[in-house]
C-alpha cells in the first residue's frame, strides 16, 4: 500500500471515493424531485480534498480490513455529511458564501430553499447508506448499527451543529486557544475523527487499535482547521477557491491569536502529537502517517 507516491494515492483513491459519491447521489434519484436531485448533485461531487473518506478507508486497510467497492460507498457516507455541513454553512444565514471550491456555492445555483432541503436530505440519508454499505463490506449489523451512531454523534449537537452553533455566536469577539480548539474540536474535529474509528469498526479492530484512531484523529481534525486559518490568511479567494474568509466575518482563528508562524507550529505540533499515538498503539500505518502530514503540508 505504500509503494505509491503520495500524490498518485490520492489520485488513484480519490477517483474510487468520487465513484462511490456518484452511487450515493444516484440512489436519490427518482426519492426527490429532480431539481432537488439536482442541487445534491452539485453539493456533493465534484472537488475536495476528499480527507474523510481517505481516512476512512485507510484506516480500515492498515487495520487488517477489506477494502472494496462496498467500503468506498461507506466512506462515501461520511462525506455526504462533510457535504451537508458545508450547504448549510454557505447559507445567507450563516457565512452566506458566494464561492466554494472554485464554484458559485449550492444556494447561489440553485437557490436558498433547495440548497436548505438538500442539506437537510443528506442527514438521513448518509445515515441509511452507511448502514446498508456496512452491512454489504461484511459487517454485522451490532458493527454497522455502531457505525451509524458514530457517524450521527459526530453530525450533531456534540460535534458539528454544536459547533457551528459555538462559531455563529463567537463572531466579533476574540477566544482564548481552548475556546477555540474546544469549537473547532467539534465543528472540523468530530467528524474526522469519526471517520477513522468508523474505518477502524468495519475493520473488526480491537479496543486499543479503536481508542488510537480515535485520538489521532481529533488532532489531526484540529491539525487541518489550524491549516485552514493560515491559508485562509495566506491566500486569494481565487487560489483557495472560496469566499468570503473568516477575517470578514470577524471569527477568531488561530493566526489571529498565535500569529502565521505560530499557527504553521501549533500545527505541526498537532502533527506529531497524532504520530506519537500511532507510535505508543503499537500502529505502523504509513499512509496514516503521510496523510496526517498532508494536512499540515497542503497549500489549498
Amino acid at each position: 500500500m505504500a509503494e505509491l507516491p503520495l500524490h498518485s494515492f490520492l489520485a488513484e483513491r480519490g477517483q474510487m471515493v468520487e465513484a462511490a459519491l456518484h452511487r450515493c447521489v444516484a440512489g436519490l434519484a427518482g426519492i426527490v424531485p429532480d431539481e432537488l436531485h439536482a442541487a445534491l448533485g452539485n453539493g456533493v461531487i465534484g472537488s475536495g480534498k476528499r480527507l474523510r473518506p481517505l481516512l476512512l478507508v485507510t484506516a480500515c486497510e492498515e487495520l487488517g480490513g477489506e477494502v472494496g467497492e462496498t467500503l468506498y460507498d461507506l466512506s462515501a457516507s461520511v462525506e455526504a455529511i462533510h457535504a451537508y455541513s458545508l450547504l448549510h454553512d454557505d447559507l445567507p444565514c450563516m457565512d452566506d458564501a458566494a464561492l466554494r471550491r472554485g464554484r458559485p456555492t449550492v444556494h447561489v445555483a440553485h437557490g436558498v430553499r433547495a440548497a436548505t432541503v438538500a442539506g437537510g436530505v443528506l442527514i438521513p440519508w448518509a445515515a441509511a447508506w452507511a448502514f446498508e454499505s456496512a452491512l454489504r463490506s461484511g459487517c454485522g449489523e451490532d458493527a454497522a448499527r455502531r457505525i451509524v451512531l458514530l457517524l450521527l454523534e459526530a453530525a450533531g449537537a456534540g460535534g458539528m451543529i454544536g459547533g457551528q452553533a459555538m462559531d455563529l455566536l463567537a463572531e466579533g469577539r476574540s477566544l482564548a486557544e481552548e475556546e477555540l480548539e474546544r469549537l473547532h474540536g467539534m465543528k472540523t474535529g468530530a467528524l474526522l475523527a469519526a471517520s477513522l474509528e468508523m474505518g477502524a469498526v468495519a475493520a473488526g479492530a480491537g479496543d486499543d487499535e479503536y481508542r488510537a484512531m480515535g485520538a489521532f484523529g481529533r488532532r489531526v481534525g484540529l491539525a487541518f482547521q489550524v491549516m485552514d486559518d493560515v491559508l485562509d490568511a495566506t491566500g486569494s479567494a481565487e487560489s483557495l477557491g472560496k469566499r468570503p474568509s473568516d477575517a470578514e466575518h470577524a471569527k477568531s482563528t488561530y493566526v489571529l491569536l498565535l500569529g502565521v508562524e505560530g499557527a504553521r507550529k501549533r500545527g505541526r505540533e498537532l502533527i506529531a502529537q497524532a504520530l506519537s499515538i500511532l507510535d505508543r498503539a503499537g500502529l505502523a500505518a504509513p499512509r496514516l502517517r503521510q496523510l496526517a502530514r498532508f494536512v499540515v503540508e497542503r497549500r489549498r
